[in-house]
């Protein structure tokens, strides 16, 4: 009864007005008193922000803040593909013949996650990453490796929150919220990242002017909040490390794993 009372409520908040409305509140000059509550109440390490707390001038502005420079370290290695968020791993495997299996509970394919693109067919047998990231964590979101960026596509949806709860108990979350994908060509082949909106996420955007060329660990995009990052590897052409395991926090720039060259 409780389960089936949370879905509803849970339903009747992830309307795009909701977001629209604290969106606005989040971005003007009202929302900025509450920037050292949030930071103290999220736990977040102020002295990794590019700026001092007061300089913020709203809430979003914060949200989205930069961090200082060489506060995280990027991975050296030419072959590894990074985390591109601070995050927890909250699914990680091999795409089973367009599948990805079991995340939180429920499956999700490919041609759903991807709008049916014609690119599907390159993550059929690949592997994949489902990257939650909550409100305590950096928001901006980093090219996992470097290459040129063949394709881009907005996909509107809903705002369904990405938490625990929802991922479990609400109808396959990451394929009916907002997605923004990247799809960026490497030595190897090719990866997607895909961004997916969440309840008070007023929105994903591109960092501007977004490059037709990117290296790894350059800003790609950012959250105006917290949400959640998918990252799709092309068949055969990655090789996880062995030690991530699902629960597990992962920080921006730390290897994920190794690119392959396909047999």
């Amino acid at each position: 009864m409780m389960k089936s009372f949370l879905r509803l409520l849970t339903e009747l908040t992830s309307r795009k007005w909701i977001s629209r409305i604290t969106g606005s509140y989040a971005k003007s000059k009202f929302s900025k008193p509450f920037i050292p509550h949030f930071a103290k109440i999220y736990g977040i390490r102020i002295e990794d922000a590019e700026k001092r707390l007061d300089e913020y001038q709203s809430l979003n502005e914060f949200f989205t803040r930069r961090l200082k420079p060489d506060v995280r370290a990027i991975d050296g290695d030419a072959s590894s593909v990074i985390s591109p968020v601070d995050a927890v791993i909250t699914g990680l495997g091999t795409i089973e013949s367009g599948r990805i299996v079991n995340v939180k509970g429920q499956d999700y394919t490919i041609d759903e996650l991807l709008n049916d693109s014609p690119r599907k067919v390159n993550y059929r047998d690949g592997f994949y990453f489902v990257l939650y990231l909550s409100p305590s964590d950096y928001h901006r979101i980093h090219a996992p490796i470097g290459g040129k960026i063949v394709e881009t596509e907005h996909i509107a949806g809903k705002v369904y929150p990405v938490h625990d709860f929802a991922l479990r108990e609400m109808r396959r979350v990451l394929s009916r919220n907002e997605r923004l994908i990247t799809y960026i060509q490497h030595a190897a082949g090719e990866l997607a990242v895909v961004k997916v909106g969440a309840m008070n996420v007023s929105s994903i955007r591109y960092v501007e002017p977004l490059p037709g060329q990117i290296n790894k660990g350059d800003e790609l995009a950012y959250f105006e909040f917290g949400s959640t990052v998918v990252l799709l590897m092309e068949n055969g052409t990655f090789r996880c490390r062995e030690d991530l395991n699902i629960g597990m926090p992962v920080r921006m720039g730390q290897s994920l794993g190794k690119i392959e060259k396909k047999v």
